[in-house]
Order: C-alpha cells, then structure tokens, then sequence
C-alpha cells in the first residue's frame, strides 16, 4: 500500500471536508505505521547473563538503586511467545516496575525452540531447568530463600515445580493468568476435545509446533476480533500517537512467537487440556505424581476478568488444592495479556504484586 507523502497529502487534502480529512489522514498514518516505520525496541530494562542450559538464559536486572527487599524474585514465563512482554517498554513494564520498587529481580529466558529440540519434555523445564535456575539466584543473591512469579503456562510449569520440590526455600509464588483446573476450557477445549484434535498425528508429523498454528488457536477465540479488531482500532485511533506506540509494541510481541517442543507440547495438550490431569492429582512427572497439596508458600493468584485464555475458573481452581496458610485471590479487570501490559497493568497489577511482595520479603 501507497502512502502520501505530506506534501501530497497537504495537496489533496484541500479539497474534501474537513471530516473526511481527518478520516484520510487516519488511513495514511495507519499505512505508515504498517508498512514503512520502524519496529520499537522492547526489553529495556538493563540486565545481565548468569547461567545458561540449551537455549535457555538466566536474565538478573541491573540497578543503580539500592535493594529494598531481600528476598529475590524469579520470573518464569510459558514455553509461548517471548518473555520480553514483562519487560515491553519504559513506563511499561512489570520488571522495571519491581526493579525501581527495589526488588532484585531475575528471568528465566527459554529461548529459541530447533528442530533439535523437538525431544524435550515438560518435564525437562520443570526437573532439570528451574530447579538450577532457582539455586543460581539464591547463590547470586546470597540468600536461602526465593520468590516465583509465573505466568500464562509459566505459573502453571512453576507450580508443578513447587509441589514437586517441597525441599526447596521457596516464600513467595506468584500466579498471573495461570490456568490449573482445565474442567471447562471454553473454546480452546472445545478446539482440541481428543475427539476432533489428534495431537499424536500433529506433533509426531511436526516435530516442534510453529508458532502461526499456536497463534492461529489463540485467535480463534475470537476471530473477528482478534483478526480484524488491531487494525479498526489502528485506522480509528491513528491520531494518538500513545495508542500507536502501544499498538506497535504489542504487535511485535504478538507476532514473535517461537516454535513449541513437540514432545512437551503432547504433554500440555494431553494431560491438561483432554485429561485435566494437574487439578485431579493424577499428573506423572518423572515418574512421580504432582500433588499440589505439597504448595505451602505464601501464594498470590491473579485471574483477569476478560481473559478468555485462563478463565477465572481455571485460575481460580488452585486456591482449594494447595496447603498454604497465606493464600490470595484476585481476580482483576483486565485481560491474558492486559494484565502485564497497557493502562490497567500500571495502575492495578504492578502496584498489587509489589505491596503483596513488599511484606512478604524481607
């Protein structure tokens, strides 16, 4: 698509009426931001490397401030998109936020899924991966006890890992947009009911998912406005450059997905989607049976109101199967991805976490 330079539109635009200017300046700025500006840069909060394994990076956040709380915190994101959506933009980002709050603050990166690595199984990230990145960050910040936050897949991946790892200090888990109890899934059950979605036939042909077929599920949700909604709103709101800057962001997120290990993405669909096997304590790990009564760390669960991807029920579904004396469940006006990024994240999701952490780390 064509767009007008500003010479040319200022020769055009003259002779229309000034609401259809408007409009015809709207459709040239949304060309533009489509087709000819440059992507933002993302992930701006400095950091360090300090543990590596296969593709995955242990991230920790540098500051110039002092730490105000002792105990560290570990994020961990899903096996889906990249984890830079905690850390989006300055002004928006939950890691910047909790770094300035003085928090010591650490990621788990799981990089760039090959073909090679279409072998690697859930329980590979939660046995082997976590585990090592949890006692790096205590030896790093030379403490005895450490804070999770996971979220999407990555809260539920995390929760495994502590019912499975009583031994380890763990004081503080918290849970954004985290499904555990898969009873009703909505549509994405509905999607892959085993009756009508063979996962054997889709991984063992594919060997690692794309991540257009991963993303392609998501916005089957709801496809007119997932498919055509970004881009009305785009046309509609092209005189607000905030909107477009957030527009551009989210879209680079959106759309940088990474490929999905074949082996763990049986898994995923099998035993928690098809057999909702995690919330019925019959989920096999190594092994040995998850049993989420084994959880007794203070817990913070946070559902968001529109999220059709973990629906306040499946979130929700944790709360009565763990053993914690110190639990919390909030369930907040904002979507999957609202609650980490844009207005509503600011203003309720990073100051709820930071107080809920604040005085419970130290």
């Amino acid at each position: 698509m064509n767009t007008l330079t500003t010479n040319e539109w200022e020769k055009y635009a003259q002779f229309y009426p000034e609401e259809y200017q408007k409009f015809l300046k709207r459709i040239n700025r949304a060309s533009e931001v489509l087709t000819s500006d440059g992507e933002p840069e993302v992930a701006p909060t400095p950091k360090q490397v300090v543990w590596t394994r296969n593709k995955t990076k242990l991230y920790r956040y540098i500051s110039d401030q002092p730490k105000k709380h002792k105990i560290p915190l570990l994020m961990v994101y899903a096996l889906i998109n990249k984890p830079y959506v905690l850390d989006l933009t300055k002004g928006g980002s939950l890691v910047e936020y909790l770094v300035n709050k003085g928090f010591d603050v650490y990621l788990l990166d799981w990089g760039t899924p090959g073909y090679e690595d279409r072998h690697m199984k859930l329980d590979d990230f939660i046995m082997d991966y976590i585990p090592r990145a949890v006692k790096k960050v205590m030896k790093k910040s030379n403490v005895d006890e450490v804070s999770l936050l996971g979220y999407c897949m990555g809260g539920t991946m995390t929760s495994i890992f502590a019912a499975l790892h009583p031994e380890l200090p763990i004081r503080n888990l918290v849970f954004m947009t985290s499904p555990f109890d898969f009873e009703n899934s909505g549509s994405y059950g509905e999607m892959l009911n085993e009756k009508f979605f063979d996962v054997d036939k889709v991984v063992d042909t594919l060997g690692v998912i794309p991540p257009e077929m991963i993303d392609m599920g998501n916005k089957l949700m709801k496809p007119m406005a997932n498919f055509y909604g970004p881009y009305v709103s785009l046309v509609d709101r092209a005189d607000n450059e905030k909107f477009i800057k957030s527009f551009k962001l989210l879209q680079k997120w959106l759309n940088d997905g990474i490929p999905f290990p074949g082996e763990a993405y049986r898994q995923w669909i099998r035993d928690f989607y098809q057999k909702n096997k995690l919330i019925k304590g019959e989920l096999v790990v190594r092994g040995q049976r998850v049993d989420l009564k084994n959880i007794k760390a203070n817990v913070l669960n946070l559902s968001g109101q529109n999220d059709l991807i973990a629906q306040p029920h499946m979130v929700e579904g944790l709360m009565d199967s763990i053993s914690s004396m110190d639990k919390q469940y909030l369930n907040l006006p904002v979507g999957h991805t609202s609650i980490t990024f844009g207005s509503q994240a600011t203003k309720i999701t990073y100051p709820t976490i930071s107080e809920w952490l604040s005085e419970r780390s130290n």
